[in-house]
């Protein structure tokens, strides 16, 4: 798989179960106590993911290269792709011209950071968006999420009623060994909300 020919040869493209993940900012709205880059490290398996430059959206597409052997391709890095949502929607409509199935992780505070209801603009564009709840309510979203902006708990969860509008398979996921969530209770806000849940596991990245 190609990389970015930059200085520093920053990571874009990296693949993983047979999908093809794209690395496209490093800035995070949030501040993850779990999170590697948190810890000193800033890779995901055998691939180092810290950004050294932003790639433009040319980059990303040419780094990409030839997508035909992969299942999806995921907009997902170590930081929040939809902090760069213009160049994100730039990359996502000319990858699905080529029929290629297009995922979204995200924190589910893209609303809050653009301060206006951003997910019509991911419909007929992105085929799945998998959101990190991480926690059952805002007291434990926030010990563990560390949130740079207020009411950002709130947020993620009208985010997810919001986006589930557009785009045609929504995932909400928490992390199962944090202290004090409760897995049960993310099910619940999930089911609620009309959107499936999966179960992610502490300290397994990638």
């Amino acid at each position: 798989m190609a990389e970015q020919t930059k200085s520093c040869a920053s990571t874009i493209p990296y693949g993983l179960h047979g999908n093809c993940y794209l690395n496209i900012t490093s800035r995070c709205t949030l501040r993850c106590a779990f999170c590697p880059k948190f810890n000193g490290r800033w890779g995901v398996q055998q691939y180092g993911l810290r950004l050294y430059d932003e790639p433009s959206a040319d980059d990303i597409v040419a780094a990409a290269g030839d997508l035909s052997q992969y299942n999806e391709i995921v907009f997902c890095g170590l930081g929040e792709p939809t902090r760069r949502l213009d160049v994100l929607l730039a990359v996502a409509e000319r990858l699905c011209s080529e029929g290629v199935r297009i995922r979204v992780n995200t924190d589910g505070l893209a609303n809050l950071i653009h301060d206006r209801d951003v997910t019509p603009e991911f419909a007929g564009l992105v085929d799945a968006v998998s959101i990190s709840m991480n926690a059952h309510d805002e007291l434990i979203y926030n010990r563990h999420c560390r949130p740079r902006h207020p009411q950002a708990f709130s947020a993620m969860l009208a985010f997810s009623r919001c986006v589930k509008e557009h785009v045609p398979e929504v995932v909400m996921t928490a992390i199962d060994g944090l202290p004090g969530v409760d897995i049960t209770a993310c099910q619940g806000i999930a089911d609620e909300i009309g959107v499936a849940f999966r179960r992610r596991v502490l300290d397994v990245v990638g």
